[in-house]
């Protein structure tokens, strides 16, 4: 299993707009057999975001 993140500052206004953004993009960077997940959370600090 491979781990990565990413972390962005967002206006709270943005926060899903960004979120489908990111992981439109994420899931589609490679070719792969199996899909690539995305997961995306929020919060005002990373403790919050998972």
């Amino acid at each position: 299993q491979v781990h990565d993140e990413l972390i962005f500052e967002v206006p709270k206004k943005e926060l899903d707009a960004t979120a489908e953004l990111v992981s439109g993009v994420m899931s589609g960077a490679a070719r792969l057999d199996v899909p690539l997940v995305v997961d995306t959370g929020f919060g005002d600090n990373w403790d919050e975001a998972h």
